[in-house]
């Protein structure tokens, strides 16, 4: 056999099923494309080198193995329509002659040829584009821009590795179904499954009872923690839901049209929907994958926009003032007012050095707590007691504080009876009207207040935080240490001043005065007073790096879903139209017209279309309360921000869901009307 004959049966065999192979190795393409792309990201020295800039790499380092066990999951997907299509012809082959080893050569120098247009153009586009991802990402995390353009080897090895690893595999798939398939087996592949499926309602009640939980759990939590365990929980629960209820659901619909004869005996519905009756298993699973994928677009790109349209507020709920302080001593008696005065001194000295001073000042003492509450008890000794207390709802952080600090703060003149309070919870409500601790001290909740100045850290605690203002703060706050610092040494209560100001200062000189503050703490506070510092300047590059990281990677990822859905709609289409071509040529012979067919496909669009984008729609909105709950873990709680990125992401996907659509019923059209011939 002459030198070049199969590389040649191969070639021709992918021109000849052009319309299947182009938008595969298009595909191809853009996967080898993204993956060096987010490889190089997070290999980039420019990015490495950045103020916090291990952690954007960090982040993007995740972003790396996503794609890429998505890419081999979905390649291997994509090609089992292009195998199948093929089958027919190789089953010719065989019967004519040809072996299954024959066949194999065939199918290597397939795999060859695409494989090498992959890599090759797809690492030559990413490469090419690599520096313009590198720059809007500097630009999203506000960083430092170079122009210096630059080609990462172990990026393009890798990569290369990966996708020529997939590549093999996938050969060894198709040889493998190709082995162990007879000729006629493979000249009737393509009417395989022409029997209509049963409606099975085990099956489809089985995904709506899955569904309903998942739903249940999604808005039932209200732990953010809690959210995150649970989530992925939900995610994998509403995916195998989905796929159920798409594949037996829509053969239960399509029954459902043909017992309305009024709907179905009408030239313009009743091809459609005999067509989709006899492959609804198949069209209810590639439904239920663009319903997925496309839920998995609309949630990274609402979360991740809202997440970095709000860092300035998440990055000011952590730092509410410029300098943050906070100061421990060994009890409350030792927090007295000599020791508050000389850390203002050293502040105040230290500030002056630089001829500035302290602004906007928020100071109160309190005293911290932590535990389970439990019906308006709180037990502090949840830690021995071997319980998880991030699989509880009931773990809060108590702030304890002084009634003459607060009317001081907020210029109020509040007067409350001993033993009562005001309570602040900046995120949830406290469900009893009492707190008890150690059955020793017991506080009666009168009234819940608007607002308070709290402290940067207790916004970022992931589990409810209760500040209680009590008028007797000396006295109760001795009850309890007697009671509860006697375990073994361990404070579970402890004694805190806070103290946090603004300067009107640029961020080197704020870095600079909280490395001097440092300093000076070490040097003039008593051995026994612990203390933190905490500057917004010093922290802010560390904001921006991951919010605008998350941004981008969110942005790639949903790149490479939207290439995967629209990949799928094109197979549904261009393979349902080879199917579906004979039927509509018998309809023409006996007077179908091409405006029938127009209509045919367009009731088939309405009847089927819509699905995936409304049951996306449905997801989204159950899942909008875990999401709220999941962003507050970045002190994000812009509700009407998320509520905002979620419409407009929606609006916008919706969009161009209906342009792919579009776009895919004309080649469906082309097909089964014979406006173009051949394949």
């Amino acid at each position: 056999m002459k030198v070049g004959f199969y590389p040649k049966l191969a070639v021709m065999g992918i021109l000849k099923n052009r319309r299947m192979y182009v938008p595969y190795i298009l595909t191809c393409i853009g996967m080898v494309m993204m993956q060096y792309i987010i490889t190089f990201l997070s290999l980039s020295p420019i990015i490495g080198s950045m103020e916090k800039g291990e952690n954007v790499q960090s982040i993007l380092s995740l972003g790396v193995w996503v794609i890429a066990v998505f890419a081999a999951i979905f390649l291997f997907y994509t090609n089992s329509f292009l195998i199948r299509r093929r089958k027919k012809e190789f089953g010719l082959y065989n019967i004519l002659g040809m072996g299954k080893r024959n066949i194999g050569r065939i199918l290597f120098w397939e795999s060859i040829i695409e494989a090498v247009v992959s890599l090759i153009i797809g690492l030559g586009v990413g490469i090419a584009l690599s520096k313009l991802a590198e720059l809007g990402l500097i630009n999203m995390i506000d960083g430092n821009i170079s122009y210096n353009l630059s080609i990462c080897v172990p990026a393009v090895t890798f990569t290369a590795a990966l996708f020529a690893g997939i590549f093999v595999l996938i050969l060894i798939n198709n040889l493998f179904h190709i082995r162990l398939s007879n000729p006629m087996a493979l000249l009737k592949s393509e009417s395989e499954g022409e029997k209509p499926p049963k409606a099975n309602w085990v099956f489809g009640i089985a995904g709506a009872v899955v569904l309903a939980a998942a739903y249940y759990i999604a808005v039932s939590i209200k732990n953010p923690l809690s959210a995150l365990t649970w989530f992925f929980i939900a995610v994998i629960m509403v995916i195998a839901a989905t796929y159920m209820m798409f594949v037996s659901g829509s053969v239960v619909f399509c029954r459902i049209l043909q017992k309305n004869k009024k709907y179905y005996y009408k030239s313009n519905h009743f091809v459609s929907v005999s067509s989709m009756a006899f492959r609804m298993k198949r069209n209810g699973a590639g439904l239920a994958s663009i319903c997925i994928l496309g839920t998995m677009v609309l949630v990274m790109i609402a979360s991740s926009a809202c997440l970095y349209i709000g860092k300035e507020d998440s990055l000011r709920t952590a730092y509410p003032r410029d300098m943050i302080s906070d100061f421990q001593s060994e009890n409350a008696e030792k927090m007295n007012d000599e020791l508050i005065s000389g850390i203002k001194t050293v502040i105040n000295n230290v500030l002056g050095e630089k001829n500035l001073e302290a602004q906007d000042i928020i100071e109160y003492k309190n005293a911290q707590l932590c535990g389970l509450i439990r019906n308006g008890v709180l037990q502090t000794d949840w830690n021995e007691s071997g319980e998880n207390p991030l699989m509880y709802e009931e773990l809060y952080y108590v702030y304890l504080i002084p009634l003459s600090y607060y009317n001081n703060i907020m210029g109020t003149n509040i007067k409350l009876e001993q033993n009562d309070a005001l309570i602040y919870m900046p995120r949830g409500t406290y469900p009893f009207d009492k707190l008890t601790v150690k059955d020793s001290v017991t506080i009666n909740v009168k009234g819940v207040l608007g607002d308070f100045p709290v402290t940067g850290e207790a916004m970022t605690y992931t589990v409810p935080t209760l500040f209680a203002v009590i008028p007797d703060f000396d006295e109760t706050v001795r009850t309890l240490e007697e009671k509860l610092n006697t375990n073994g040494g361990r404070d579970l209560i402890q004694t805190h001043w806070y103290y946090a100001f603004n300067m009107d200062a640029p961020d080197e000189i704020q870095i600079e005065m909280l490395d001097r503050l440092w300093q000076a703490f070490r040097d003039n506070l008593p051995s026994a007073c612990g203390y933190s510092l905490k500057s917004l300047a010093s922290n802010k590059a560390d904001f921006y790096n991951t919010f605008g990281s998350l941004f981008f990677l969110g942005i790639i990822l949903s790149i490479v879903f939207i290439f995967a859905a629209v990949l799928i709609i094109y197979y549904k289409q261009i393979s349902e139209g080879y199917e579906d071509m004979a039927r509509f040529e018998i309809m023409q012979r006996v007077g179908m017209t091409k405006k029938d067919i127009r209509k045919s496909i367009n009731s088939q669009m309405l009847t089927v279309f819509l699905l995936p984008l409304v049951m996306a729609g449905v997801h989204l909105a159950f899942a909008f309360p875990m999401i709220c709950k999941l962003i507050t873990l970045f002190n994000v709680i812009n509700t009407n921000l998320l509520i905002l990125t979620t419409l407009v992401s929606f609006f916008v996907f919706a969009l161009f869901y209906t342009l792919v659509y579009r776009i895919t019923s004309n080649a469906y059209y082309n097909i089964v009307s014979g406006a173009k011939e051949g394949k």
